[in-house]
């Protein structure tokens, strides 16, 4: 070849198709290629005389800094793109670069040799195609051809030497080390454009890697994953460092099986299990164009067609179907993608744009390639003529998209070439938008975009008569796109608008689903389900605030999950049930956890008649002995005990997050199943305790249930405060097991046994936190207290506040006989006389000790707060006791122990009020307090009541801790607000401090 300019472009140029943006960058240009022409003829030739070469050549540099950059950093490389033919002179680069791993003769070349002689080759092609391209000497098909055959090349080059170095260095033994890549077992894959010889100007190539252990190059096999893997990592430096010389690719690794989780070699065992298991239908899309392009070829051939099963399925049924329309929400979201436009338009993922006409290729193909083979080509203007002659599509229509994606894809070719950027969006601005334009040979930018505006309406009408009886892609909200790694800017921008501030984290969490990482996401099903369920999900979320911590949630939830299928098929079905959950996980965070940590709890949430029945005592019963029926062993009964009673916490918390039933009834159903759960421990205790040691003759127990157990106000967060009582045949001095006990022991480890049954943690949690604080004498008293000794403690040693307490006493567990001699007994100790003065003076003393060693926090606290909670149950006890002394109950005939005993032993059944309802706090309000306080006052404190506890059983329920609105979830704070029955969070702040303000008023009255 000589350096002449008598064939190759100038020559056969007819005539100059573009023009250079102005004569003043025209002359730039000439200005700095005339130090080059002495030592380049063929450059000196063209700056010589007046031509079309010339004025085409000037233009072309003018029009793309990239171009020029190259012209004059290699000169020999632009004098041969002028004189040679650009099919000659790309065949000759390309077979030069596919031999540069070795140097010259059968020497290895240098890593530092390789990388230099590759960028020279991928500059030279680059100028060559550009230059032909732009003079309409070759076409965008040859050019993304060349580049592809290019991309091959260089990669082969680059495994040659990888592969050839590892046999040097012992690492390796191929079976032709002159041929390094034959029978190694390596396979390199070219994914998408790649693939399918159509590569972008300045496009990324995306490959996998596999490789083949029985092909036993890796002298340790096992070091072959890591041999591999370090190998591509070198492949990686070699193909797209950045060097004086430029890069050759850059490459992307991250189609390969779950990339965020895997090495950068796979076996390919492994990767046809995970493709026939866990392969997504994005994965299926993108292996229609992939094909072996470097390493083992003989052996990529063989792995792509083992997984022709995965990619083209045989059968088109309604589950085939529903996966289309997966793949055409994975792909991209075309409704609502944008108008069709100039400036700024995307031609690529634009409406109308290249990635329409991909899509509306590759879905035939999916539909149809498993029964036509025929159907199963790579190229997208090829796959067009198939269709057609397979009459699956018009050949009307196979034209009108042939033509239109070339011309496409001249576009972004010229938008490519400018700066060699990776870009697909046509510039904003008007004089960067004129190199686009003129590099098109267009006129100007007008004229330009009548015409690409015209290409894009008929692609997006082929498109829209393609679907047109289907919905939106992503349900009408606009681009959602979840596939491979890359966050789709398209999709940010519609999770920004959703209502999401984290973008792209919530990308990240949704293409983890995709992957298959979860258990409930490892099925096609389970994926496709939640695919189809994602559009609703997001646009659900979104519509709450906070939107990004609630969906964080549900992440949290289903990644526990043991399968999907059924819970996204029910969400897909019941938009009741998804309203649900969305405010599950937007408004009670501890819920969310709970759910997270133990999703069988949202089993119950599928039973359709949850919200119409109520929990009553009775509901609970039946759920909890059909749950415990069949168990036998001892910890199997408290596992058991420890799921349903989670479930239906978890249940009840919900029926008061909706609304379904009231903070009252929460109360009394979390106190009945509490009531339930102890009843059904200290029942497995006894048995253990009676096969360890027998039983005490005439031993009985009764538990009490003490503070918000006993006065049916317990929360999803609460403790239980208990006390144990037992009494036994006063002659029994030991139970009659094979392990005799004597009464106290025997009793006291019952109770140690009940307290570790209830609150010992096991692989199922625990039921709750047991406080034993409020027994005779508290922490120092023994934990097992007789019927006997409570009696004499409490008339001889007790406080006035144990007796406050007392008020809320009930037995919840037992023995009948001895719960109701311990009922009346309590009612006689009650009923004591006392002195309303000192009474009083205890009450104040206690009230002010509790603000001095625990301050409220905020006006929140509203347990603490003057005027809160605490003042109201005092009040109460108060006025129990002031009830009780004063005739409300019988009063004993003496003062001692034994005559309260004679009239507890006496004592008949008493009503179903002075039993049980009078340790309710607001019961005894209503009953003791219109006589003694007014209906005003009653009715102020009744209603504060509601407030505070309605507060707390939200709070409770929803969140770890107190109600913090700084730190809380909006959805939370609307919840607060809505049990406060107020419009917003300042309303009821202001609400809490006059209601507080009166209820410290009427507090302080009484005690004055």
């Amino acid at each position: 070849m000589t350096d002449t300019a008598d064939t190759g472009l100038l020559t056969d140029l007819e005539k100059n198709p573009i023009r250079a943006p102005s004569q003043t960058a025209a002359k730039s240009v000439a200005a700095d290629l005339k130090p080059l022409a002495a030592d380049h003829p063929a450059i000196a030739a063209v700056l010589a005389k007046d031509s079309a070469g010339r004025d085409f050549l000037l233009a072309a540099l003018a029009l793309s800094p990239y171009l020029r950059e190259i012209a004059l950093a290699d000169p020999v490389s632009l004098s041969l793109a002028l004189t040679t033919t650009a099919p000659v002179l790309v065949a000759k680069t390309i077979a030069e670069a596919r031999a540069g791993w070795r140097n010259g003769d059968a020497a290895l070349a240098s890593e530092a040799e390789l990388m230099r002689d590759l960028r020279k080759a991928k500059r030279r092609v680059s100028l060559t195609l550009a230059l032909h391209d732009l003079a309409r000497l070759t076409d965008a098909r040859q050019t993304t051809e060349a580049l592809s055959d290019l991309a091959d090349a260089t990669l082969g080059a680059a495994f040659d030497h990888l592969l050839r170095a590892g046999h040097e260095a012992g690492k390796l033994t191929l079976p032709d080390p002159e041929a390094p890549s034959t029978a190694s077992g390596l396979i390199v894959l070219g994914m998408g454009k790649h693939g399918a010889h159509e590569l972008n100007y300045s496009s990324d190539i995306d490959i996998v890697v596999f490789f083949e252990p029985e092909a036993g190059v890796v002298n340790d096999r096992d070091e072959a994953t890591d041999v591999f893997a370090r190998m591509v990592r070198r492949l990686v430096r070699i193909m797209q460092e950045r060097t004086g010389d430029g890069y050759v690719f850059r490459t992307d690794l991250r189609l390969r099986p779950d990339p965020g989780s895997t090495p950068l070699a796979f076996p390919v065992e492994s990767a046809v299990n995970y493709y026939e298991s866990r392969g997504q239908n994005w994965e299926r899309a993108a292996y229609i164009k992939a094909r072996p392009v470097a390493g083992d070829l003989a052996a990529g051939k063989r792995f792509l067609k083992e997984l022709v099963p995965f990619v083209f399925r045989k059968y088109l049924d309604f589950a085939a179907i529903s996966d289309i329309h997966s793949i055409k929400r994975q792909i991209h979201a075309h409704r609502g993608f944008g108008d069709i436009a100039v400036k700024g338009h995307n031609v690529k993922l634009g409406r109308g744009g290249i990635r329409e006409i991909e899509f509306f290729v590759q879905t035939q193909q999916l539909i149809a390639g498993g029964r036509m083979p025929r159907l199963r080509l790579r190229r997208t203007d090829e796959m067009l003529v198939a269709l057609a002659r397979a009459r699956w599509i018009d050949p009307a229509t196979a034209r009108t998209l042939a033509e239109s994606y070339w011309y496409l894809r001249d576009v972004e070719h010229r938008i490519q070439m400018v700066r060699d950027e990776q870009s697909h969006t046509l510039p904003e601005s008007e004089a960067e938008l004129a190199r686009v334009a003129l590099m098109m040979g267009e006129a100007d930018t007008q004229s330009f975009g009548r015409t690409y505006v015209a290409v894009l309406a008929r692609v997006e009408q082929c498109y829209a008569e393609l679907f047109e009886k289907e919905q939106g892609l992503s349900g009408g909200i606009g681009n959602l796109v979840f596939t491979g790694e890359d966050d789709d800017p398209g999709t940010l921008k519609t999770l920004s608008e959703l209502g999401f501030e984290r973008p792209s984290d919530i990308s990240r969490t949704i293409r983890t689903w995709h992957y298959g990482r979860y258990r409930a996401t490892q099925s096609v099903e389970a994926r496709e389900r939640l695919t189809e369920l994602t559009p609703e999900l997001l646009r659900v979320f979104g519509a709450t605030k906070r939107a990004d911590e609630a969906l964080f949630r549900f992440d949290a939830f289903i990644s526990g999950l043991p399968a999907g299928i059924q819970l996204f098929s029910l969400l897909g079905n019941n938009s009741g049930l998804m309203s649900l959950m969305v405010t599950i996980m937007a408004s009670a965070p501890r819920l969310a956890e709970i759910i997270a940590r133990k999703p069988h709890v949202f089993d119950g949430m599928l039973d359709p008649g949850l919200m119409a029945e109520l929990p009553t005592r009775d509901y609970l019963s039946e759920r909890l002995g059909g749950f415990l029926e069949g168990a036998q062993a001892y910890e199997e009964i408290l596992d058991r005990l420890r799921i349903v009673a989670l479930e239906q916490k978890f249940l009840i918390g919900v029926r008061l997050l909706t609304g379904a039933i009231a903070p009252e009834r929460a109360a009394r159903s979390f106190s009945h199943l509490a009531d339930l759960i102890i009843a059904a421990a200290l029942e497995a205790v006894r048995a253990e305790m009676k096969d360890a040691h027998g039983k005490v003759p005439g031993g009985r127990v009764a538990v009490l249930g003490m503070g918000k157990l006993g006065s049916y106000e317990l929360t999803a967060g609460s403790d239980i405060d208990i006390i144990l009582l037992y009494d036994h045949d006063p002659a029994a001095e030991e139970s009659d097991g094979l392990k005799p006990l004597d009464p106290v022991r025997y009793y006291t480890r019952m109770t140690q046994r009940l307290v570790a049954a209830l609150s010992a943690p096991t692989a199922e949690g625990i039921l709750y936190q047991v406080d034993l604080r409020l027994r005779p004498s508290g922490n120092k008293g023994p934990v097992a207290t007789s019927i006997r000794a409570f009696l004499k403690y409490q008339v001889e040693e007790a406080w006035t506040w144990e007796h406050m307490a007392l008020t809320r006493a009930r037995t919840v567990a037992g023995e009948d006989s001895l719960r109701l001699e311990a009922r009346a007994l309590i009612d006689a100790v009650l009923a004591k006389p006392r002195d309303e003065a000192t009474l009083l003076a205890d009450l104040v003393e206690m009230r002010q000790l509790i603000e001095q060693e625990k301050p409220p926090h905020d006006i929140w606290d509203v347990k603490l707060i003057p005027g809160g909670l605490i003042d109201i149950e005092f009040l109460a006890q108060y006025l129990s006791l002031k009830a009780r002394a004063d005739g409300w109950l019988p009063a004993p005939e003496d003062d001692g122990a034994a005559g309260l005993l004679s009239v507890a032993e006496t004592a008949p059944v008493i009503p179903a009020f002075e039993r049980s309802e009078c340790t309710n706090t607001d019961a005894t309000l209503k009953a003791l307090g219109p006589d003694a306080l007014g209906d005003e006052a009653t009715e102020e404190l009744r209603r504060a009541l509601a407030l505070w506890s309605g507060h707390a059983q939200i709070v409770r329920l929803c969140a770890e801790g107190g109600f913090a609105p700084r730190e809380s979830p909006a959805g939370l704070i609307d919840l607060v607000t809505r049990a406060g029955d107020a419009p917003d969070l300042a309303s009821l702040e202001a609400d809490f401090k006059a209601t507080a303000k009166r209820v410290r008023a009427i507090f302080k009255k009484v005690t004055s």
